[in-house]
């Protein structure tokens, strides 16, 4: 009995380091990410030969490097993230994982995701998506999150890197479709982080992370934010311009970024400011989740 015992209890404990191990890695981010890596796939696929087995190949390299890039960014914000509601029964907060393991973990991650995408999808791929986790790593996380009113728009950049990843996963080459869908998905991340800091108004302030609401008010947030959805808007539509997206993608899009603007143009005020950051947030994923859902209704037709 007492053997028993015994075993079950390793076998619990290593349930919960696994679990412990796949919290850090932040799966509900590199699901929202490889959404958008389909939306760039999607489209490119369009034009150019592709296969499932690329399609898959991409999404679990792009996916194992974000993995990576969670987990250096839960080791490295363990003093703000202890300072958060939200945040402060993370692993790394509570001290369930070793950090050194933590590291070797994520570069473990990182090195299986690069070289699955050099060798198995193209090298373009590899570097671009080595490039962005460089970017998030080391400009984003390790300095402007913590020190600048801009942090936001940096975070942009390496947020925007998936679905061109996605893209020059079929290409191979960096195309003016590609610069604008990277434009397009650098234009979404702003006020979608925007609304996110809104809600969560109280952690960012108490944890000294100086985000446009917090140092600058919301009223001057929610111009920015105004201005980011229009000019997303413009962008999307410039993508059917080009003509890499149809008729359907056009419906798609005109429809959730008419919501989305809808939305983001309600009047504010310090009372309803939490509600209506919360509909924006929810919103913006709808819009993402449409278009690379009608990208890939495009592609059944060419598919049969």
């Amino acid at each position: 009995m007492d053997h028993l015992q015994h075993e079950r209890q390793h076998e619990v404990v290593g349930q919960g380091m696994l679990k412990s191990y796949l919290s850090i890695t932040k799966p509900g981010i590199i699901f929202g990410n490889l959404i958008s890596v389909a939306a760039g796939f999607f489209l490119a696929a369009k034009t150019e030969p592709a296969s499932l087995m690329l399609f898959v190949t991409t999404l679990v390299g792009v996916g194992l490097v974000i993995a990576s890039g969670c987990v250096v960014n839960n080791i490295f914000d363990r003093d703000i993230d202890q300072k958060m509601a939200r945040t402060r029964n993370r692993e790394t907060v509570k001290g369930n994982i070793n950090i050194d393991i933590a590291f070797v973990y994520a570069l473990a991650l990182l090195l299986v995701g690069t070289a699955l995408l050099f060798i198995r999808v193209n090298p373009l791929s590899a570097v671009v998506v080595l490039l962005g986790y460089v970017y998030y790593v080391f400009f984003y996380t390790m300095w402007y999150k913590r020190n600048s009113v801009y942090g936001t728009l940096v975070g942009s950049i390496s947020g925007a890197v998936p679905p061109l990843v996605g893209y020059l996963a079929v290409t191979n080459f960096i195309s003016l479709e590609a610069i604008l869908l990277f434009a397009m998905f650098c234009l979404w991340q702003m006020p979608h982080s925007y609304a996110i800091a809104m809600f969560r108004m109280q952690d960012y302030r108490e944890a000294g992370i100086p985000v446009l609401p917090v140092k600058e008010g919301i009223h001057k947030a929610h111009r920015h934010m105004k201005a980011y959805v229009v000019a997303f808007g413009a962008a999307s539509l410039g993508l059917f311009l080009l003509g890499e997206a149809g008729y359907e993608y056009l419906a798609v899009a005109a429809v959730v970024c008419f919501m989305w603007t809808k939305v983001t143009f309600r009047s504010i005020d310090d009372n309803n400011y939490i509600a209506w950051s919360k509909s924006v947030f929810k919103v913006s994923l709808l819009v993402v989740m449409g278009i690379s859902g009608v990208l890939g209704v495009e592609l059944i037709p060419l598919a049969l």
